[in-house]
């Protein structure tokens, strides 16, 4: 069976491109940095176990926004990539309000910007969740894996 390219299942490739990419550069900015910055900012905010999650959300985030970028495994990716934005957002964000663009003040060089709401980590959450019931789409590795289970099944 053959499925054609439409907006439909075109549709993923964004939502993937985006947060793939998203996540991808944030989790190598704290490898790139070392997690020791990281992990003061986690004991910080009271996380626990804040020397085990400043190594293992860096990773999460990298690895799972490569799978998300390429479409592979992405029902289960998301998983711990929600995760580590609800922790995000409750921990470090939330107290921040909303916006993801907190004007604070006004100098004769520009704005001056506060610390981002919360607003990005629901859109990260919110295009996860889509991904979850929508599949990677079309152009992904969970697709061209499927077809190519369906051929093995079909030979036997």
């Amino acid at each position: 069976m053959h499925k054609r390219i439409s907006g439909f299942n075109m549709a993923p490739l964004f939502l993937r491109t985006i947060v793939g990419i998203g996540f991808i550069i944030h989790g190598y900015a704290k490898i790139s940095r070392g997690t020791a910055g990281f992990e003061k900012l986690l004991v910080q905010v009271g996380v626990p176990f804040a020397h085990i999650n400043a190594i293992v959300v860096p990773y999460v985030e990298l690895i799972g926004g490569l799978a998300v970028l390429t479409g592979l495994f992405v029902n289960i990716v998301a998983i711990p990539l929600i995760i580590t934005m609800l922790v995000a957002t409750y921990t470090v964000q939330f107290h921040y309000g909303f916006s993801s663009v907190n004007t604070i003040g006004l100098t004769p060089a520009g704005p001056k910007f506060g610390p981002p709401g919360y607003e990005i980590n629901l859109l990260y959450i919110g295009c996860l969740i889509s991904l979850i019931f929508t599949g990677s789409g079309i152009l992904s590795v969970d697709s061209w894996r499927s077809k190519w289970y369906s051929r093995v099944k079909n030979k036997k």
